[in-house]
């Protein structure tokens, strides 16, 4: 059994509470957060929302003493002129409430949540429902704030589940958004990729990030010229760690460059002449457009975001 510090029980005791409330909030893109943010009537947050999704500054009045008093329990207020700002916020995915890092996510360590999030659930919704075999164990790479890890534990009890990640702030709210959801077969532990891990895996999941950022900031830089290095590490790791049968999910963004795909060509090329069977496909044709402004994608069409499926085949016999 898990044992959390003060801290962490007021923070888990806080988001129980918002639950019980009904609260609710989909993460936008943080062009979006941000622009809706500088509208004149949301220069302060007037509900739960506003506090805990939108992050914008609030009066200690707008909450219920309690839910004030468990913030403060939990380390989360920030003064902000005459009020006070969360220092995180609270999403919801498929009905669970996952925790993650305070907007603008400009930390070197923050932990990002937002649309990308959204449509990997999806494509672990997908897999799921179609995969027949069995999972035993299973992996997400550069966990996050958990999502992809705790879908899977929830929709596979009987599984071992690994969440792994560099970012000891990942890992933490990893371990909190499990206990919020209950899922006691998940462990979140320190990894690079698969580096600290033993053993082979039934399903490996990875929502790596995939930018170019001058910051190279943890949870968006990619690496490589493009952003995919991360993203070809992680294909390299996972097939020889796939158990028989055991299958890659990678959801990615690819910067498309003149008509034509890098990512996927660089992916044929490792696969080619070997015996796993594997598909490939977009699931939205044109995400971050902003960033074709500068930086390394001004000469690229769009950005894509992908989903790479590769399974090994079932041993002989």
């Amino acid at each position: 059994m898990t044992t959390h510090t003060a801290q962490e029980r007021a923070l888990l005791a806080l988001a129980r509470s918002l639950d019980e409330r009904g609260y609710h909030f989909i993460t936008p893109t943080p062009l979006t957060h941000a622009r809706v943010n500088e509208r004149p009537e949301n220069r302060m947050a007037e509900d739960l929302a506003g506090v805990f999704g939108w992050n914008r500054p609030f009066h200690a009045d707008l909450l219920p003493p309690a839910l004030f008093s468990l913030m403060d329990q939990a380390e989360l207020l920030e003064p902000s002129g005459s009020g006070w700002r969360s220092r995180l916020r609270f999403s919801r995915l498929d009905g669970q409430l996952f925790a993650h890092s305070a907007f603008p996510t400009e930390a070197a360590d923050a932990v990002f949540f937002g649309p990308d999030t959204y449509r990997f659930a999806n494509a672990i919704r997908c897999h799921l429902d179609n995969h027949r075999g069995e999972i035993r164990r299973a992996v997400d790479i550069g966990c996050g704030s958990g999502a992809g890890a705790v879908l899977v534990a929830l929709a596979r009890p009987q599984a071992e589940v690994l969440a792994v990640d560099i970012n000891p702030a990942a890992l933490r709210l990893t371990r909190l958004n499990a206990a919020l959801a209950g899922a006691e077969n998940l462990q979140a532990l320190h990894s690079d990729l698969l580096g600290e891990t033993v053993g082979a895996f039934d399903l490996i999941l990875a929502n790596p990030p995939y930018l170019v950022d001058p910051g190279e900031r943890t949870y968006r830089h990619g690496g490589g010229p493009l952003g995919a290095g991360l993203s070809l590490a992680i294909v390299d790791a996972a097939l020889a760690r796939l158990a028989p049968g055991g299958t890659l999910l990678l959801y990615t963004g690819v910067a498309m460059l003149d008509n034509a795909d890098p990512f996927l060509a660089a992916v044929r090329e490792r696969l080619e002449g070997r015996d796993f069977s594997w598909r490939y496909r977009e699931m939205d044709p044109d995400v971050f457009g902003e960033e074709l402004l500068e930086g390394a994608y001004t000469a690229c069409d769009r950005i894509a975001a992908v989903v790479l499926e590769v399974t090994r085949p079932l041993a002989d016999g």
